[in-house]
């Protein structure tokens, strides 16, 4: 049994199967034909953070691969407060097939799938993000075809995405350029996890347009996620000169694509004529968190499929 908490959970070569497995499963789906090797099984989604995308991808997905979801929210659930989060994933785990969580702290979904008798895959934590990645790489590779050698800019705040763009970097064999305030950066370590980070898979720069030069790539995020809120202000002015505009991406090369997790903020961290311009494909990489989450729930079910 796998779980799937954090990008390094899996190894490049089974990453190249799950992208495989995503377009084919996404080609099925274009062209209406069933697919449901999930048939009786069940997905229950756990969420202490709301969201739409999430909510959406996984039980849409779910449905889709034939299988049912059972939603749970902080008011039903309250992981960790109206029971311990062990005797959570011990009577849960019994009573369903998979469990996707979307909380505050990666140790919650940890102590969570130390006593799940079934998977569980993290849908974000305040240190990682690994679906939305595993959808942005699937997204590059359907538009320029495959991320190794390339290099991605990460312009932000120094959160669970660029986490998880560090450790799929260090695995895929690609380059991640950070820009981010001083006070803002990425936690080497955090990022890092057990297996570390590969020399010369990331560097920083203090200049958000030198990270952009010669980009395959320029992505960014919200500069104040969920949880955050009572930074917001500070924030505003600390990331004024990160924001995504026109400039930055005639720095990367003349192909570069952009991309966003979304919910966006046009004018903050993005300028409205990037995100809505020829270059941004947020759009088919909001649409892939669902291709990828049903080819990753299919595999942490059934392994490989012929």
């Amino acid at each position: 049994m796998k779980h799937y908490l954090q990008f390094n959970d899996l190894t490049a070569d089974e990453y190249a199967y799950l992208f495989e497995r995503a377009a084919l499963i996404k080609k099925k789906f274009k062209a209406y034909e069933k697919h449901h090797p999930l048939a009786d099984r069940t997905l229950a989604m756990i969420f202490e953070k709301a969201s739409t995308r999430t909510r959406v991808s996984f039980e849409a997905g779910m449905y889709q691969l034939g299988g049912s979801v059972v939603h749970l929210t902080t008011g039903d659930s309250q992981l960790g407060r109206a029971e311990p989060i062990e005797d959570s994933a011990k009577v849960i785990s019994r009573m369903v097939d998979l469990v996707m969580i979307r909380t505050f702290e990666q140790t919650k979904i940890e102590r969570f799938a130390a006593d799940s008798r079934v998977p569980v895959i993290n849908g974000l934590t305040n240190e990682f993000h690994p679906c939305q990645i595993l959808a942005d790489i699937f997204t590059y590779i359907e538009h320029r075809g495959s991320i190794q050698g390339k290099t991605v800019a990460w312009v932000g705040d120094g959160n669970n995405m660029a986490n998880t763009w560090l450790q799929a970097a260090s695995l895929l064999g690609f380059k991640v350029h950070v820009s981010t305030p001083r006070g803002y950066e990425v936690d080497e370590k955090l990022a890092a996890g057990a297996s570390g980070i590969s020399a010369g898979s990331y560097q920083f720069f203090s200049n958000p347009l030198e990270a952009c030069k010669g980009a395959d790539l320029v992505t960014t995020d919200v500069w104040t996620s969920m949880g955050y809120e009572a930074e917001n202000e500070a924030r505003k002015a600390a990331f004024a000169d990160w924001c995504v505009d026109a400039e930055m991406m005639a720095a990367a090369k003349a192909d570069a694509l952009f991309m966003h997790c979304l919910p966006a903020h046009r004018g903050e961290e993005v300028e409205a004529d990037v995100i809505d311009g020829p270059q941004s494909v947020v759009w088919d990489e909001a649409e892939n968190r669902m291709h990828v989450q049903k080819a990753l729930m299919e595999y942490l079910l059934l392994g490989r499929v012929a």
